[in-house]
């Protein structure tokens, strides 16, 4: 169950404040980096890459005759066209339109589906229990809680050289498989392989592979050996990590469970050590109510998902959302001079600025940065990372329509807003980062 301290708090926020370590624990086995993360984030849009995601991910599989009426009662997606060898992007809220978890999810059969990295996962396995459902759902935990390796194996090869590096390594025609569309192949020797037409990286020819994990080394081996001739890189969890800022996606935030009293059979339910349970936040955004906290799948770009031809969880408060006037998802590119002078502050004498670890690293889950326009609130900054190809620095940010358009300058609060109580974060001082607001994704998204 999430721990009570949280359950029984009037503070929530303080207590998330509170928790948090290295962010890149959340990426275990994978080194930080393989060589070093300037380079391989180069790789990234200059040659070809390889991610490891078969660690740092839960896996879900739903099977059975209700499986298909499990995940449309929970999810805002339509379920009308989900044909074999198709993925979708299912987005799941609770009854009050917050989101609590997405993920891409593969029809693999005519009763089955299986997601390599749903955030929602246990709330799907919590329905399956409590409700009436003819259905089996089984969650493998990423590799910090299990005992020995997982099942299956999850990699990302792209770049702009990635489809000569995969031509060598099967004789399928990656080509015809469109996007989040999947076919079973044979891949670098090893049989039975998904290969899954999705990316994290915004570059054309991006493809997910997911394999028994008995056949992960052999796999790996072979994608490093075709690479070198197109200079492939493989990611460490840093480099990795900045992936899906340019890209638009933004994770879906604190979990919107913890003053919801339709979610407290829920909280009981979970487990301690659940994602749930062992969320934290930082950043300059600092409110008292933990639902200012929470997001909406509208705000996060995915209107387009949502679908009325069902009922799910969260159906009346999404529509009444999409009737009125809602924050949308930008990207913010930060002022050089002034994030340099973040920097400069830790020389000479006198306070200095929060320390700005690169390319993203921070010690809180999901970090929460005020965003103004003329001295008033108008958003919050999310995901901060360096990017080499730009030379900057940016983030995604939901913000008041009325400042959405591209080019509008706004301001970002650096530094924890009081006395932090974790003890990560060290004595600072506030300052402001002049932004300047271009569109999500940052850079053309050309997978699709």
């Amino acid at each position: 169950m999430v721990p009570e301290e949280i359950q029984a708090s009037a503070e929530p926020v303080e207590l998330l404040r509170a928790k948090g370590e290295d962010y890149t624990a959340n990426f275990p086995v994978v080194p930080n980096e393989i060589t070093n993360w300037i380079d391989e984030q180069r790789a990234i849009t200059e040659s070809a890459a390889l991610a490891n995601l078969s660690h740092h991910m839960a896996s879900l599989r739903v099977s059975g005759p209700d499986a298909r009426d499990l995940l449309r009662d929970l999810s805002v997606n339509s379920f009308e066209e989900f044909p074999i060898g198709k993925a979708k992007q299912i987005v799941m809220c609770n009854p009050n339109g917050h989101i609590i978890g997405d993920g891409p999810m593969l029809r693999v059969d005519d009763d089955e589906y299986y997601g390599p990295g749903v955030l929602s996962a246990n709330w799907v396995k919590y329905n399956q229990e409590t409700g009436d459902y003819d259905a089996d759902v089984d969650i493998e935990a990423r590799t910090s809680a299990l005992d020995g390796d997982p099942d299956k194996f999850v990699y990302q090869v792209a770049g702009p050289n990635a489809p000569e590096v995969l031509a060598d390594l099967t004789d399928a025609d990656l080509g015809s498989i469109g996007f989040y569309n999947f076919e079973e192949i044979t891949f670098g020797g090893a049989d039975g392989v998904l290969a899954l037409g999705h990316g994290m990286s915004t570059e054309a020819g991006g493809f997910e592979f997911v394999g028994d994990f008995e056949d992960s080394e052999r796999v790996r081996e072979a994608i490093v050996e075709a690479g070198e001739a197109y200079d492939l890189r493989q990611l460490g969890s840093k480099a990795y990590h900045t992936l899906s800022v340019k890209l638009g996606w933004l994770p879906p935030g604190v979990p919107p469970i913890y003053d919801v009293e339709e979610m407290a059979d829920y909280r009981e339910w979970l487990d301690a050590d659940s994602r749930e349970a062992t969320y934290s936040i930082d950043g300059s955004y600092d409110s008292d109510d933990i639902s200012d906290y929470y997001m909406s799948p509208v705000e996060l770009g995915y209107e387009s998902l949502i679908s009325f031809d069902h009922d799910f969880v969260g159906r009346d408060a999404l529509e009444s959302q999409l009737a009125e006037d809602h924050r949308e998802l930008v990207t913010l590119e930060w002022n050089d001079e002034d994030v340099v002078d973040v920097f400069a502050s830790l020389f000479g004498d006198g306070g200095h600025y929060k320390y700005m670890d690169l390319p993203r690293v921070g010690w809180g889950r999901a970090n929460y940065d005020t965003v103004t326009a003329d001295g008033e609130f108008i958003g919050t900054s999310h995901s901060r990372s360096y990017q080499y190809d730009i030379r900057s620095m940016i983030s995604l940010c939901r913000i008041d329509p009325e400042y959405s358009e591209t080019g509008t300058e706004v301001t970002l609060t650096w530094g924890e807003a009081s006395d932090s109580p974790n003890p990560k974060v060290e004595e600072h001082e506030q300052t402001t980062i002049r932004a300047t607001v271009r569109e999500a994704p940052y850079s053309t998204d050309q997978r699709k």
